[in-house]
């Protein structure tokens, strides 16, 4: 019993030792994986590829550090064959080891592009608010320390072309990045410290063209440089490299570098991309074909579908505006009304004031013609009346007199009074006559404001999508002869809107360079910065510098190597 329990104790464990977990990291997450201790490098690069879905293999390589020098998984040879950490987790990480000459061109997939490059989405104005790049480190601290600019300075140059570029795709803006980084000096190049016979120290440079010789001080315009096409043979004894041109007039030359493990990553790289060079001038594969076609058709399907985002997403704004404004028109509707009614109460109090004040004039004007009649009998009674003496005689006349002054002064009064009273009947007409308009002003309004709520709930919410009648029929892919010609149309169309676009981005970039250009701090450039800025006032890009370098034949630049 004890012995069978040892036995399957014992199968348990070599079973367990057959496998091992590796971790790849990727340019966007980690991944896990449980191997087999017979995989080579290529069952688990393929497994990596496979599972992040990615068919331009070439371009990438699984890395590991081992004494401080980068190296790469081959493929034919198991992973556990390499000088990796034995710890599990096995730590790998996936990355570009060759780079394209033309993003363009070359790269086909998104996730290709995606992997040379990371983008974080469109533009918007709600969320991206002022401070959102706060944490984002978009510049190298060295950048942002070469100009007299502070982080909020950087932030509303760098939002402003943001903004301007709204709506533009994912993809069209990684490459845009990608194309910007490949007329760098530095993109895609591979650096050795190597000696040649004389035993001088130089720099080697391997990338997509060719391979180039540096002076340490400067990495950015090589001194001599030779393409791939020139190159029959490369090998390697020891630390001694040898490079047999194609001419065979030219000699070897040969060079020395630092490790024999700095010999064969520069072997790896310098086969990889000789391969990729020679590949880039044949007919596609097979392969790279029917993925150029996928990657057509899913373009003109990414056109159609964003057409149909875009009219939808138009709609409705149109939609929420057309609500806003009819909103807008319902409060100022709302607030006439509001307005006309308290005209409506002024009015109806001032008229009732006009009545009142009538009232009482004419009142007034009634007592008044009263006392008038009174003092009119009281003359005619002193007349028949009248005092024999002179005495009472002048007094009568005396009183006569007053009394006449007091009836005239009471007809006048009256007679005011009177013409006071049709005035106030008349300003009461006028009162009533506003009273009627108000409310025929008010009527109207108040009808305008019924018609508007109807409208208003009738129209409040956005549009629902399905009410724009998008049907199935109208976004199927049965792409016809008819159909790919206009799809063909319009993708030469956005060629030449995407064309365009670039050359606006590419003039605006040259416009915030020169306006930053005042701030910067020359005293803190680096000769790297200085060698980049004396080459762009020279008009020297990447290309012309090295179709100018090998102008001469392969002998002449042998030669001139070996006495570097």
């Amino acid at each position: 019993m004890a012995s069978a329990f040892k036995l399957g104790l014992n199968s348990l464990r070599r079973k367990q030792a057959r496998t091992f977990s590796v971790r790849i990291a990727t340019m966007d997450a980690d991944m896990e994986f449980g191997c087999e201790a017979k995989w080579k490098g290529k069952d688990l690069f393929d497994l990596v590829c496979r599972t992040i879905g990615l068919r331009e293999t070439w371009f990438f390589g699984l890395q590991y550090t081992v004494k401080d020098t980068e190296a790469w998984l081959k493929m034919d040879k198991k992973v556990l064959d390499h000088d990796v950490l034995k710890e599990e987790p096995i730590m790998l990480h996936f990355l570009a080891k060759f780079y394209p000459e033309n993003a363009e061109e070359e790269l086909v997939q998104d996730v290709t592009q995606h992997l040379f490059f990371l983008q974080y989405g469109d533009y918007d104005p709600i969320i991206h608010k002022p401070g959102f790049l706060a944490q984002e480190e978009l510049l190298p601290k060295r950048v942002i320390n070469l100009y007299q600019m502070t982080p909020e300075m950087w932030e509303e140059r760098i939002t402003a072309c943001y903004a301007e570029h709204r709506g533009r795709t994912r993809d069209e803006a990684q490459m845009e990045y990608l194309k910007i980084a490949q007329d760098l000096e530095m993109y895609g190049v591979n650096y050795f410290f190597i000696r040649n016979k004389k035993g001088t120290s130089l720099l080697l440079g391997v990338d997509a063209l060719g391979l180039h010789i540096y002076d340490p001080e400067n990495k950015l315009t090589p001194k001599i440089s030779f393409p791939w096409n020139e190159i029959r043979n490369i090998s390697y004894s020891d630390k001694e490299f040898a490079i047999k041109p194609l001419d065979k007039t030219a000699d070897v030359f040969k060079f020395n570098s630092t490790k024999l493990r700095v010999n064969k990553l520069i072997l790896q790289l310098c086969i990889g991309n000789h391969d990729l060079f020679i590949r880039r001038r044949r007919v596609d594969s097979l392969e790279v074909q029917q993925m150029k076609a996928q990657a057509r058709e899913e373009k003109a399907r990414k056109q159609m579908e964003r057409q149909r985002l875009e009219r939808e997403k138009r709609l409705r704004e149109e939609a929420e505006r057309a609500r806003d404004e009819l909103q807008r028109r319902l409060i100022q509707l709302q607030d006439e009304a509001h307005m006309a009614n308290e005209a409506l109460l002024r009015s109806e109090e001032t008229a009732d004031l006009l009545a009142e004040k009538a009232q009482i004039a004419e009142e007034e004007a009634k007592l008044l013609a009263q006392k008038a009649a009174e003092a009119e009998q009281e003359i005619q009674r002193i007349k028949v009346t009248a005092i024999r003496s002179e005495e009472e005689k002048r007094l009568l006349e005396q009183k006569k007199l007053e009394a006449e002054m007091l009836a005239l002064k009471m007809a006048e009064e009256s007679e005011r009074r009177a013409k006071e009273a049709d005035q106030l009947k008349q300003d009461l007409e006028e009162a009533r006559d506003s009273e009627r308009r108000a409310k025929h002003k008010l009527l109207e309004i108040t009808s305008k404001a019924a018609y508007s709520s109807t409208a208003q709930s009738a129209n409040a919410m956005p549009p629902d999508i399905s009410s724009f009648n998008f049907s199935t029929e109208n976004l199927s892919y049965d792409f016809k002869d008819t159909d790919m010609k206009r799809l063909s149309m319009e993708i030469e169309k956005e060629k030449v809107e995407y064309m365009e676009k670039s050359k606006h981005l590419q003039e605006q970039l040259n416009e915030l360079k020169t306006e930053i250009e005042s701030l910067k701090l020359k005293e803190r450039e680096t000769p790297l910065d200085i060698l980049h800025n004396e080459n762009t006032d020279k008009g020297t890009s990447k290309q012309s510098n090295f179709k100018k370098l090998t102008l001469q034949s392969t002998k002449s630049r042998v030669a001139f190597f070996e006495e570097l």
